[in-house]
């Protein structure tokens, strides 16, 4: 199997500095981010590149940051004839990857991120929750934690990123007894995520419901490969089904586990495309044997053309 799947990083990997040596050696990369300027109303590139951090962490500004890089090295390496056999992307990392794969339009995808984005941020200032990392403890007895958490708010599984790495969301007060409780049942950490809101959980839902009717008007075409969602981690390439899965994805788990399982009974290579080196570290738990690679720069893009 020399094929190699592309996956695309979310919320968390963005930092400052991101896409500057795209942009200075790649007119394709440059057009994109002055593309993404006019789409966002405001300097992206700028924040993208200088920052300061605590803005480039803005919910409404980390999604297209990240969306508009890795999109850009989608490109760059389409242009190299480097192209997916199939792509996932981890929660925002799905509309990088969805763009990557023709499903959509640069502009459409942006506008959507742009606003789901600021959708999410607009959630959590209306219904505030929080999110924590578990780790170390098995799901069935995480299972138990969350239902005996629930009695302190809404909390749920939110990313289910690695065998013994699961993210939780909910409620402040949910959330800090679940992690108190997963102590307890011997997690190794429960830690607090700097998140701006309860991501994939039903207090999500007054930005479903309001991506839902953005998505509607969206056109989602015929992709080149298939692409492996959130919702279900089995691939599809049906347009109407994307659409549906997109809407339940803000409020329903993010299974990466059952992604990277499912993406390794085609292929054993793993291209990230974009910021940060999370997702690589999560296939080498997922997929020990797995091959991983990642292109981030200018640089890492030229090492790339030798190995794939």
């Amino acid at each position: 199997m020399n094929q190699t799947a592309f996956i695309f990083p979310g919320q968390g990997s963005q930092y400052v500095g991101m896409g500057q040596s795209l942009v200075e050696r790649f007119p394709r990369a440059a057009a994109l981010f002055e593309q993404a300027n006019d789409i966002m109303g405001t300097d992206l590139r700028r924040i993208c590149f200088e920052g300061p951090a605590e803005e480039l962490r803005q919910t409404y500004l980390t999604q297209p940051a990240i969306f508009v890089h890795s999109v850009s090295l989608a490109q760059l390496l389409a242009e190299e004839g480097i192209e997916p056999v199939a792509v996932a992307g981890h929660s925002l990392g799905e509309y990088s990857a969805l763009t990557a794969a023709g499903y959509l339009d640069f502009t459409a995808a942006l506008e959507l991120v742009k606003q789901r984005g600021a959708l999410m941020q607009s959630a959590g200032r209306e219904q505030p929750g929080t999110m924590a990392a578990i780790v170390g403890l098995a799901e069935e007895k995480l299972d138990q934690v969350l239902a005996a958490a629930a009695e302190a708010g809404v909390v749920q599984a939110a990313n289910f990123n690695s065998p013994g790495q699961i993210a939780v969301s909910g409620a402040v007060p949910a959330v800090e007894l679940a992690m108190r409780l997963a102590k307890e049942q011997g997690a190794r950490l429960a830690r607090q995520l700097p998140v701006s809101g309860a991501f994939h959980s039903p207090l999500m839902e007054p930005a479903r419901a309001e991506l839902s009717n953005a998505l509607d008007r969206v056109e989602i075409k015929a992709g080149h490969v298939p692409v492996y969602p959130n919702v279900t981690a089995a691939p599809t390439s049906a347009p109407d089904e994307i659409r549906e899965l997109l809407k339940r994805q803000l409020t329903s788990p993010v299974l990466w586990t059952g992604t990277i399982n499912a993406l390794a009974e085609i292929t054993d290579r793993f291209l990230e495309v974009g910021p940060g080196k999370v997702l690589r570290g999560l296939v080498k738990r997922i997929q020990p044997e797995a091959a991983t690679y990642g292109v981030d720069d200018a640089a890492q893009l030229q090492e790339l053309k030798g190995v794939l």
